[in-house]
């Protein structure tokens, strides 16, 4: 599991910024110290990227080490990778994403008592949400700063997000697209062929696989309403496996759970500026429901 800490020098001389790393890191490789520079250091408790900066006795040059060790490990999800200004988590069903009501048991809550118990003298900010019922892949950020970042640009950020669902019925074309506007009515969101001054909402479907009852379908989001994918396939009349807001009322399916899955996530990394790439296997008991 991943850890934090800093390691501090005291410049003694005057110096540019990499030559003194060099210095202090003599078993580093100069294109190791240079990666370490453009992320993990701090001059006098402010980060420092520039190689050639000017550095003068009694300054305080700070490394951010990154380090692993056995910690607490949370129930509810799977920590898939985490570093100093994320994490990726595999969100299981049943799990809020957050809520503002503090006692209820949240993706929030149970990351911010991981950092707790990890001495991370941090809190983790939601970035963006799942269903409670949808398991799967969210990011979740370390800091309000790049939580912002990627609300400011989440569709430049975030270049790939697909979910799979297991939908009623055999979906007669092998891909497609629904669009439709969406509006929260009282008990669940509302969708309209026509514009009604509602949310538009956008969703690509391609068929994976068809069985006697059932259809297992990959799904892309070009906007991310809640209930989107739900509400859609609803529409198309091969509501989501299992899903009792929007499903048949006499849903039989031996599954105990809504059949979607967030199972691929890609970003630019808001700090880094590295791809990030994550993805899940299909829920097992999606694959078994298929054989039936």
């Amino acid at each position: 599991m991943f850890h934090v800490k800093q390691v501090e020098y005291k410049v003694e001389a005057p110096c540019g910024l990499l030559e003194f790393l060099m210095q202090k890191m003599p078993d580093s490789s100069r294109s190791k110290v240079k990666e370490i520079l453009a992320h993990n250091v701090f001059v006098d408790g402010r980060r420092n990227s520039q190689f050639n900066f000017q550095l003068q006795p009694g300054m305080c040059v700070s490394i951010e080490k990154v380090g692993y060790r056995e910690r607490y490990k949370p129930r509810e999800l799977d920590i898939v990778y985490e570093d100093a200004h994320l994490m990726v988590v595999n969100k299981h069903e049943g799990l809020l994403s957050y809520s503002k009501n503090t006692s209820d048991v949240t993706v929030i809550s149970v990351l911010n008592k991981y950092l707790y118990l990890t001495h991370q003298h941090c809190n983790a900010h939601i970035v963006h949400r799942l269903d409670r019922d949808t398991s799967g892949l969210m990011v979740v950020s370390k800091s309000k700063q790049v939580s912002q970042q990627f609300e400011a640009d989440w569709k430049g950020i975030v270049y790939d997000r697909a979910y799979v669902a297991v939908a009623w019925g055999r979906v007669g074309s092998a891909e497609g697209t629904i669009t439709s506007w969406l509006t929260d009515g009282e008990y669940c969101v509302l969708s309209s062929p026509t514009d009604n001054g509602g949310k538009l909402a956008v969703t690509h479907y391609k068929v994976v696989k068809r069985s006697r009852r059932y259809t297992l379908l990959e799904l892309r989001l070009d906007t991310g309403r809640r209930n989107q994918i739900r509400v859609h396939l609803r529409e198309e009349k091969h509501p989501v496996v299992h899903d009792p807001m929007y499903g048949y009322k006499d849903d039989i399916s031996p599954i105990n759970r809504l059949a979607l899955h967030a199972f691929r996530l890609c970003f630019v990394h808001p700090v880094t500026g590295k791809k990030m790439e994550f993805k899940t296997p299909y829920p097992p008991s999606f694959l078994k429901l298929m054989e039936l």
